[in-house]
């Protein structure tokens, strides 16, 4: 297999992040990480991730940092706009990991099943 780097975003003690680098590993995947919390949400990706997926997905509504948020702020996400100020804002609320594939695609979330077809 010739040997793709993936670029993987989201935050180190997540348990999701871990599994996901976990996996990509035991495939042989080289994975250059990006640490939201100590290098921030990249703009310019940012806004190609929305473009690509679109911002419903990227906005975590299950996670901690979205049910802490008060009630206005959550009813203020309501358009791309507003969901990436608020992912600019405070990168915990992105639903991780996001991973930018070699052939350009991007996906959010974990799926052992998707990946490894993405990969096949």
């Amino acid at each position: 297999m010739t040997q793709r780097t993936v670029t993987l975003y989201g935050i180190p003690n997540c348990d999701t992040v871990k599994k996901a680098r976990t996996w990509l590993a035991e495939q042989g995947v080289a994975v250059q990480f990006h640490d939201f919390k100590k290098q921030g949400v990249p703009a310019d990706h940012l806004s190609a991730w929305v473009a690509a997926v679109g911002w419903t997905p990227l906005v975590n509504r299950q996670g901690t940092t979205w049910r802490k948020l008060d009630p206005a702020a959550q009813a203020a996400v309501t358009d791309a706009a507003s969901a990436m100020a608020l992912m600019r804002e405070q990168a915990s609320v992105i639903k991780r990991p996001v991973v930018e594939w070699p052939d350009g695609a991007v996906t959010v979330g974990f799926s052992a099943s998707d990946w490894d077809a993405r990969l096949g």
